[in-house]
C-alpha cells in the first residue's frame, strides 16, 4: 500500500507543477501586458472617449488618430512640468460688449445723498447697523472717531463671529493702526472721502499682504501672499479700515468652509448661502460697516438675499481682480455687500477702473446720480417669471406694486429663449483649470464637501470636457450676448425674482445686478428682489433699486442676534438628545 501511495503522489506532482506554471504564465502575462501595453493608448481607448464626447469615428479614423493622440498625451505631461499658480490667467480676454453697443463715455461729478444732522445714538451698539452714508458724516465731523467705531466692530466680531462662523481671520492690529491713522488725518483736515475711517470686511479670497488668505479651503488654510489685492489697496487708499477676513464657501462654492458652515443671522438654522457667505452674514449682523464679495454664478446676490442685505454685482470688467482667487476668468466679478443701495454706490466708486494688471477692466465712468428722475429710465419686468408659482411670489408682487406706485409704467420683458444651463461647461472647464494641480495631486480630498455637486467631483468631471466643446459653448455665448443686447435696446433696467435662469444668464453675459430685501418668509429669513441693468450702467440700476428702497423699510430692520442664536442653540441641543 505504501508503494502505491508514493507512486500516486509522484504521478500527481508533475500535474500540480504544470497547473502552477500555467497560472504563472496566464496571470504573469496579463500583469506584463498591463504594464507593457495597458498603459499605452490604443484605438480601444479612443473608441471609449468617443462615447464621452458624444462622437463616432470609424476604425480607420481611429487608427489614423492614434499617433496624434499619443503625442498630445505626451504634451500634456510636458506642460504639467511648468507650475501654474492660480493667479496666472489664460491668454484670452472675455469682453461682454457686442458690436453696435452705445456705451456712455462722458464722466460727470460723483454725488451722493448726505444725511442731515446725523447724531450719535444713546445706545452705541446701534451704530453697528448705521449705513456708511451716516457713519461717514459722524466721522467727518468728528462726532465719533474711527478708532471708537473700529473697536465697536471688533468687539462684535469677537462676540458673534464665531457663533455665526463667519470669520476666518480677525485683523485687529492692522485695523487699529489704520483707524488711528484715519483719526490723525481727519484731525489734520486731510479727509479722504466717505469711506475714510469706515471698518470693512474682505471675502477671504482677496490677498492681504502678510495675512492668511485661505480661500475657505483646507488645502490653503495657511496660505500667505506678499501683496495686497487691488481692491484691498484701493480701499486702504480711500481710508477704509480692514477689520476681518470673512468666511467663504470653499473655493467659492456655497457656505461650507474648513471651519464650519456660515449661518444666516436672521435664522441660524440655515446657512447664509454663498459663496460670499461671511461677507453677507457679517454685514447683516452689524459686524462690519460694509464688505466685499465676489460673484461667478450668484455668489453676491444669493447670500445677500438670504441675509437681507443689499448687494451690487457690477458689470464684468468693472473692478480689477488682481490679487483675487480665480475661479472662472471669463465670469468672475468683484462687488459690494452693504446695508443700503447708496452705500454700494459709495464703495463701488472707490473700486472701479483699470489698474493695468487685470486686462479685462475698462476705463468707463460711473455717473451716479441719486436724484435722477425715474421717468428718464425705461424699466421692465420679467412678466413670465412673476406669473409662475414660486416661494417668494407674494413679496415680489408687492415689490412691483411699490415701483408702480412711484409713477413707473413697467414694461413686460422676456429673456432670450436660450439653453443657458448647457453653457455651464464654460464655468466648469475654467474652474477645473484654475485648480488643476489640486485635482492631480489628489489634495482635493482635503475639502470638506465631497458630494456629487461639490468641487472635487466637478473638477474631475470637467477634465473630460473636450476643448472643442468649451470653445463651441463660448461661441454660443456670443449668440446669447447678441440676443440679450437686442432685448436691452428696449429698456434700461428690468426687475426680476431672485435666482432662476436669469441669474446664470446675466452672469454669462456680464450684466450688472442689484439685490435688495423685499420682505420675510414665515421662518424669519429675508427675501429679495433683483434689478438688472445694461452693461456698464450700474448708475441707473442702482437708482431704480434706491427708489424701491427709499419707499420701503426692509433694509432698516436688523436681526436680534442674541435671541436668534440662543433659539438655534436650544434646538441643536434638543436634536442631540
Amino acid at each position: 500500500m505504501e508503494n502505491v501511495k508514493s507512486k500516486q503522489g509522484l504521478s500527481t506532482a508533475p500535474a500540480f507543477i504544470l497547473v502552477a506554471l500555467l497560472l504563472v504564465l496566464v496571470f504573469g502575462g496579463a500583469f506584463a501586458l498591463y504594464y507593457l501595453k495597458g498603459k499605452k493608448i490604443t484605438t480601444t481607448d479612443i473608441a471609449a472617449a468617443e462615447k464621452i464626447a458624444a462622437l463616432r469615428f470609424t476604425p480607420k479614423e481611429r487608427k489614423m488618430m492614434l499617433n496624434g493622440v499619443r503625442r498630445n498625451s505626451r504634451s500634456y505631461q510636458e506642460n504639467r512640468n511648468t507650475s501654474l499658480e492660480n493667479r496666472v490667467p489664460p491668454a484670452l480676454v472675455f469682453n461682454p460688449v457686442v458690436p453696435g453697443m452705445d456705451i456712455e463715455k462722458k464722466s460727470r461729478p460723483f454725488t451722493f445723498t448726505k444725511p442731515a444732522d446725523v447724531k450719535v445714538p444713546d445706545n452705541i451698539e446701534d451704530l453697528a447697523f448705521y449705513p456708511v452714508t451716516a457713519l461717514a458724516q459722524l466721522i467727518k465731523f468728528r462726532k465719533i472717531t474711527s478708532t471708537q467705531l473700529t473697536r465697536l466692530y471688533l468687539e462684535r466680531l469677537k462676540k458673534y463671529g464665531p457663533r455665526l462662523e463667519c470669520i476666518i481671520t480677525l485683523t485687529e492690529e492692522l485695523a487699529l493702526e489704520q483707524a488711528r491713522r484715519a483719526d490723525r488725518e481727519i484731525a489734520e483736515g486731510r479727509y479722504r472721502g466717505p469711506l475714510h475711517g469706515i471698518p470693512w470686511g474682505a471675502k477671504d479670497l482677496l490677498s492681504t499682504k502678510g495675512t492668511k488668505t485661505t480661500w475657505g479651503a483646507m488645502p490653503y488654510k495657511e496660505q500667505v501672499f506678499d501683496e495686497d489685492a487691488t481692491v484691498v489697496r484701493r480701499l486702504e487708499e480711500a481710508g477704509a479700515v480692514l477689520v476681518a477676513k470673512l468666511s467663504m464657501g470653499a473655493l467659492a462654492m456655497g457656505d461650507v468652509w474648513f471651519g464650519g458652515r456660515t449661518r444666516n443671522p436672521w435664522n441660524p438654522e440655515e446657512g447664509s448661502s454663498g459663496s460670499s457667505a461671511g461677507s453677507a452674514a457679517a454685514t447683516a449682523a452689524g459686524l462690519v460697516g460694509f464688505s466685499i464679495g465676489t460673484e461667478t454664478w450668484g455668489s453676491i446676490l444669493s447670500p445677500s438675499t438670504r441675509c437681507g442685505v443689499t448687494g451690487l454685482r457690477p458689470t464684468f470688467g468693472r473692478v480689477s481682480r488682481q490679487g483675487a482667487m480665480a475661479l472662472s476668468w471669463s465670469m468672475d466679478k468683484i462687488g459690494t455687500i452693504c446695508r443700503t443701495v447708496e452705500d454700494c454706490a459709495l464703495v463701488f466708486q472707490a473700486l472701479h477702473g483699470p489698474d493695468g494688471k487685470d486686462l479685462t477692466v475698462v476705463d468707463l465712468p460711473f455717473n451716479w446720480d441719486p436724484s435722477l428722475d425715474l421717468k428718464e429710465i425705461r424699466i421692465g419686468y420679467l412678466k413670465k417669471e412673476f406669473e409662475r408659482d414660486y416661494r417668494n411670489k407674494e413679496n415680489d408682487e408687492a415689490a412691483l406694486d411699490v415701483i408702480r406706485s412711484l409713477g413707473v409704467e413697467l414694461v413686460p420683458f422676456d429673456l432670450p429663449d436660450f439653453p443657458v444651463y448647457d453653457l455651464t461647461v464654460i464655468l466648469n472647464a475654467e474652474a477645473a483649470a484654475a485648480f488643476d494641480e489640486l485635482t492631480r495631486s489628489n489634495r482635493d480630498i482635503l475639502l470638506v464637501r465631497q458630494t456629487r455637486g461639490a468641487w472635487p467631483n466637478s473638477f474631475r468631471l470637467a477634465r473630460l470636457i473636450p476643448a472643442v466643446e468649451y470653445i463651441q459653448a463660448n461661441r454660443l455665448r456670443t449668440l446669447l450676448m447678441q440676443q440679450m443686447a437686442e432685448k436691452m435696446n428696449t429698456i434700461d433696467v428690468y426687475i426680476a425674482p431672485a435666482g432662476g435662469a436669469n441669474l446664470l444668464l446675466t452672469n454669462l453675459t456680464g450684466h450688472p445686478a442689484v439685490i435688495v430685501p423685499d420682505g420675510f418668509r414665515e421662518n424669519g429669513s429675508p427675501t429679495g428682489i433683483s434689478f438688472i441693468g445694461d452693461l456698464f450702467d450700474e448708475a441707473k440700476t442702482l437708482r431704480v433699486a434706491k427708489a424701491f428702497q427709499d419707499a420701503t423699510d426692509f433694509h432698516l430692520k436688523h436681526p436680534d442676534l442674541e435671541k436668534n442664536l440662543q433659539n438655534n442653540a436650544s434646538k441643536e441641543q434638543k436634536k442631540k438628545r
